[in-house]
């Protein structure tokens, strides 16, 4: 089981604890945690980036020369993404930054030309590719427009937490689901649970043309009950 912390203190307030010291008092209390995962990885001083233009490299076909804005700066960056353009925001790795696997940026010259910095895509902070947008999985990633220029990328790849991997044995099934976990870990800290707000708003609408229930056994199972939900719109 996988607990993101950031999702178990929506139930529980965990604010005062390191993900350290609640995986130790988790462990000391009956279930075991394996692993404590840091999701950015130690990355330090990556931040969102404006393309403010990209010209062709002098020097080479597959560059771009890249002037971006920063926040605190617009700076020079050589990238040689082909999904490129100007008038994106992007992840920018600014010198001095470290990026999963210790991997350090420094100022650079590619084939003659000054680079500060680096324009990063999702797998180069360590995002599976699974997780990876179909359209950025050969490039750059994009943010979308409403992004602050400078401000760190962490929250807005939900990379800002840590993740705890429990190893759970046959009779602790409850806490294979988030809530199981909130209740275990608020009764360990002695804290108050907060529970979702299942409040939903329903129609009356025949469900005739959409799904068909047929209870076999009334006598074993009397009510069958569900919702339809529809008109969703699926996005990132």
């Amino acid at each position: 089981m996988l607990v993101s912390l950031k999702w178990l203190s929506q139930y529980v307030d965990i604010s005062s604890l390191e993900a350290a010291e609640l995986a130790e008092k988790i462990t000391r209390a009956g279930i075991e945690v394996d692993s404590v995962i840091d999701r950015s990885q130690g990355m330090t001083n990556v931040v969102v980036g404006h393309v403010v233009s990209k010209e062709k490299h002098p020097e080479a076909d597959k560059l771009n020369v890249c002037q971006v804005d920063v926040g605190e700066e617009t700076t020079q960056i050589i990238c040689g993404a082909e999904n490129i353009a100007a008038g994106q925001k992007v992840i920018v790795a600014r010198p001095g930054a470290v990026l999963p696997g210790d991997f350090k940026i420094k100022k650079a010259k590619l084939r003659g030309e000054e680079s500060n910095g680096m324009i990063c895509s999702l797998q180069e902070l360590a995002i599976e590719a699974k997780l990876v947008p179909k359209e950025y999985a050969e490039g750059i990633y994009v943010f979308p427009e409403d992004v602050q220029v400078g401000e760190r990328v962490e929250p807005l790849l939900n990379l800002n937490d840590a993740v705890l991997e429990f190893d759970l044995t046959p009779n602790r099934g409850d806490a294979l689901s988030m809530l199981g976990v909130a209740y275990e870990t608020a009764a360990i800290l002695d804290q108050p649970i907060h529970l979702p707000d299942e409040t939903v708003e329903t129609i009356e609408e025949s469900v005739e043309k959409h799904i068909r229930i047929e209870v076999e056994d009334p006598d074993l199972n009397p009510y069958y009950g569900a919702f339809i939900i529809k008109d969703v719109d699926v996005k990132p």
